[in-house]
Parts: structure tokens; sequence; C-alpha cells
């Protein structure tokens, strides 16, 4: 395991029955707050990710965020914002998607991107892989967009949501 992978591995903390019990919570807010692990994890994702002309970072609400915004400010690309509904401020676009109990939906703006543009779509964690499936048919169904892979700080593999993402290439810099 790379030195990078190995800072990052060790600043996720575990925290056993949350949100319920049974669950073990991985709690990426320790790497975020140490400067050398957050930066290692921005530079796997650039190293990854860059020179495949990416135009657009899509992050999803709202751990995908500052994953996504450093990215792009990285890799001097624009960053977009995927959101949950009534969040963003003018026309939007939206996907509904079920959840296990109940549905939501995922909206991003009307011009946040433009057909053909290469996105990278990025967020902290794929378990069932729902939420990334949604956002993939907003950037591609909606949005017209060509994405060109998904980048996850964690997948937890035991829950197949890589299977959701269909033949998009994807990254998780950790995997349990």
């Amino acid at each position: 395991m790379s030195e990078a992978i190995e800072l990052i591995k060790n600043s996720i903390r575990d925290v056993p029955d949350f949100p319920k019990p049974g669950i073990l919570f991985k709690d990426i807010a320790p790497m975020m707050e140490n400067p050398a692990a957050f930066r290692a994890c921005i530079d796997c994702f650039e190293e990854k990710w860059s020179g495949q002309g990416i135009q657009k970072i899509a992050g999803l609400e709202s751990r995908g965020f500052p994953f996504g915004g450093a990215l792009a400010d990285r890799m001097g690309v624009g960053f977009v914002m995927l959101r949950k509904p009534g969040k963003l401020p003018y026309k939007t676009h939206g996907v509904e998607y079920a959840l296990e109990y109940g549905t939501d939906r995922i909206e991003m703006h009307v011009d946040a991107v433009s057909p053909g543009e290469k996105v990278l779509l990025i967020d902290d964690l794929l378990a069932t892989g729902g939420t990334a499936s949604a956002a993939l048919e907003l950037l591609v169904e909606r949005g017209r967009a060509n994405v060109v892979g998904c980048a996850f700080v964690v997948e937890l593999s035991f829950l197949d949501g890589a299977g959701k993402l269909g033949t998009v290439p994807y990254q998780a810099l950790l995997t349990y």
C-alpha cells in the first residue's frame, strides 16, 4: 500500500453503531481535518484523473463538495454542485431515485454542464450506489455530459454499489 493511501486509511475513524446499531461507520472527518491526509487524498485523485481532458468535476452533496472543489481547483476545471431539492437558486434538472424506504431527488442547474463536456463525478463514499447512479443519470441523460469516471474515498464493496455504475470507470482509494 502506498504511503499516501496508508496515511488516508490511518486517518479514517471507525464509529461502531452509528447511525444505528450494527453499522460500523467510516468517519472521514479526521482525514479531512489532517492537512497532510486530505492533500494525499486529492493527490491520489489527481494522479488517476489528470490528463483525461476533464472539463468539470461534479460533487455530490455534501461530502463530495470539499473533495470535488479541491480537485477542480488543482486541475484548473469547473466544479458542479449536485444537490438535494430546493437548494439551488436557478432552474434545475433533477432525477428521483429509490431509497431503502422511499425516494430522494438530486438536482443540478440546467446550465451546469454542456453537451459532450467531460465530467468526473466525485463523492466520499460508494455504498449501495443509488445516489451515484442517479447522479450519472442526471449528468448523462439530462445534461448530456460525457462522464469519464467516478472517484470515491471509500467503497463498501459488500454493498455492491459499483454494480450500479454500469461501465463507467471508477476509483476508490480504500475498499472495505
